[in-house]
């Protein structure tokens, strides 16, 4: 590869020179400034790093309709507004997301972010363009054709512009662009003054990129980077490279989201005749259709296509036209941060929002009383309702029974005892003073199924956020409930172990109308008796009387209690169900579902938050 050369090119001579119908002349070397310029300080007329030998400033008359110079006091444009909702909105999502998302999801916002923060920092009054293209697409010629003067080298050898130099048309004394220029890391030396005193250009920053393809991987690095910080490209082609693969698959099609901030030139046309230059950009408009890039035709907002010729000036007053109108707008910088956000948000949306955005998301309803039914059988609480009926239902009968039948029963558990078998059930369902067992596995299950409904049509990051935070909760609920399930009575009105109601008043009364019957019947069994032996009684009929009766009556007490304890016995087993599902459902509320319920809302701001950022969600 051909050396470097360092060499400064000599001004052009008055064969070389070029008219595009707007400069009224192009000065020689030696010739006094203009009289609008003259008094000025030299390095405010010819740039601070031009020799003297450089070309003098070319004057160009103001043009008819010309915008005014904004300062740093206007305020605010609507394009300019939009963008700091949505970038509050992106930094709001980031924040949010920052522990439940992979890090590498979040560089490119964050990155965008500090780039944003950044720019509005500096002046709004410049607008940063940058000339990309290919080896020998003439960018450095337009570049200099642009600035009316040789300010980038240009030549044959290959690559010829190493490093980035600039060209800055003054917005006003009162503000500069250096902070944009020390933003982009262009060193002092690449920076140049504009030579052409344009009014539709000032604020305009323009920069002569490297060769993107160049063999240095320092210049293709150098122009990844500036690419990635500029307001608006022009990108350079020419007849032969216009279809470069590199150039369209590689720069284009990334950039086709910045169609707006986007010139595509056509240059050297002067090489081809008309109908052939008319072919190529044709075809070149085909190219960029074909790669998504919206074309800004018929006033229609997209990338800007023209043909024009560096060497030769033709188009050059067009492009110069619409880099003005770009420049006067103040909204370039705000339509590229714009762009900027679309593509972080797009890239973010697999992580931000599910495919199917019109799905229900989250815990419903039916998945909660599920879950907490499922926990009621974990505890036991349908069974321990029953036993509490059958029990109270069994102190009934012990109450309210015969004696004789009580007397069997009581004779019944001691021979229980002494055998080694159980005790009696207590009214609770389970052994006397002590809970209900708890079921670790289908505590699991209860779990396993609630995370599982509550994660669907989740983002695949959310969802397993959503079931790590359940199953953190069901490592500590079968011990939680084993202690809600422990407690002692007088520990709290959700104790577990209780014995049951306070004895009703028509218990006394049937006990009382026990013992009477019991008195009548072993009367009339010693009145019997008595008779049997001889001994005179009163009346024969009297005795039998007592002792059927008692015998009767005693029974027929029992079923009348019996009958009668059913509705207060289903009704003790129905709140001790009641209560321990109570238990149950506070248990896991607090451990599993408002939990789930917080990644949930998280979610659910982290999704708002990017819908803002997105500027809207399609929902198509």
């Amino acid at each position: 590869m051909p050396e470097e050369t360092t060499t400064a090119p000599q001004p052009e001579r008055a064969a070389d020179a070029w008219d595009d119908g707007v400069i009224a002349r192009r000065a020689r070397p030696g010739e006094t400034p203009p009289p609008e310029r003259r008094g000025q300080p030299y390095a405010d007329v010819y740039g601070e790093e031009l020799v003297p030998e450089a070309e003098p400033v070319i004057s160009v008359p103001a043009p008819a309709r010309t915008s005014p110079v904004h300062t740093e006091n206007e305020p605010p444009s609507a394009a300019d507004q939009e963008l700091a909702v949505r970038l509050a909105a992106l930094r709001e999502l980031v924040g949010l997301s920052r522990t439940r998302l992979d890090a590498s999801s979040l560089v490119e916002a964050g990155r965008l972010l500090d780039e944003a923060e950044a720019r509005t920092r500096l002046p709004r009054t410049y607008t940063t363009v940058a000339i990309a293209g290919a080896t020998g697409s003439g960018k450095s010629t337009l570049f200099n054709a642009m600035a009316g003067a040789q300010l980038s080298e240009s030549g044959v050898r290959r690559p010829t512009t190493a490093t980035a130099v600039s060209c800055t048309w003054e917005a006003g004394r009162s503000s500069k662009a250096d902070g944009l220029l020390e933003r982009l890391g262009i060193p002092s030396r690449s920076r140049r003054r504009a030579h052409v005193v344009d009014p539709g250009l000032h604020g305009l920053v323009l920069l002569d990129l490297p060769d993107y393809d160049s063999v240095a991987e320092s210049h293709r690095e150098q122009v990844d980077r500036l690419l990635a910080l500029v307001d608006a490209v022009i990108w350079v082609v020419d007849p032969e490279k216009y279809a470069d693969a590199v150039l369209h698959e590689r720069y284009l099609r990334a950039f086709a989201g910045h169609a707006e901030v986007t010139i595509v030139v056509l240059n050297q046309i002067d090489r081809l005749p008309t109908d052939a230059a008319e072919a190529i950009m044709d075809d070149l408009r085909r190219l960029l259709d074909e790669r998504g890039i919206a074309l800004g035709e018929h006033g229609e907002p997209g990338a800007g296509v023209l043909s024009v010729s560096a060497l030769t000036g033709d188009g050059v007053p067009e492009l110069r036209r619409t880099v003005g109108e770009l420049v006067a707008s103040r909204t370039a910088a705000a339509r590229r941060l714009a762009a900027d956000v679309d593509g972080v948000t797009r890239r973010l949306r697999p992580v931000c929002v599910a495919d199917n955005v019109q799905a229900p998301t989250g815990l419903t309803p039916r998945s909660r009383e599920e879950f907490e039914e499922r926990l009621a059988h974990a505890v036991g609480a349908p069974a321990a309702g029953r036993a509490a009926e059958r029990g109270w239902s069994r102190r009934s009968e012990r109450a309210c029974g015969t004696p004789w039948a009580q007397l069997t029963k009581r004779l019944a558990d001691r021979r229980a005892s002494r055998r080694g078998e159980p005790p009696a059930l207590s009214a609770r369902g389970g052994r006397l003073g002590e809970p209900p067992v708890v079921s670790r596995p289908v505590i699991a299950e209860a779990v396993r199924t609630v995370a599982a409904e509550a994660a669907t049509e989740l983002p695949t990051p959310w969802a397993q956020a959503v079931r790590d935070a359940a199953w953190r909760g069901a490592e500590r609920l079968p011990d939680a409930l084993e202690e809600a399930l422990a407690a002692r009575p007088g520990l709290g009105p959700e104790a577990a172990v209780r014995p049951g109601p306070a004895r009703p008043a028509w218990w006394t009364v049937a006990i009382i109308g026990q013992a009477l019957l019991m008195t009548a019947q072993l009367l009339g069994m010693c009145w019997l008796l008595t008779a049997a032996f001889g001994y005179p009684v009163a009346s024969g009929w009297l005795p039998v009387t007592l002792l059927v009766g008692g015998s009767l009556g005693a029974p027929l007490l029992a079923w009348v209690c019996r009958i009668a304890s059913r509705g207060p016995a289903r009704a003790w087993g129905q709140r001790e169900e009641e209560r321990l599902r109570r238990i149950a459902a506070r248990c896991g509320r607090s451990l599993v579902l408002e939990p789930v319920a917080a990644e949930l809302l998280r979610y659910r701001e982290v999704r708002e938050q990017f819908v803002a950022a997105a500027g809207g969600l399609d929902t198509r």
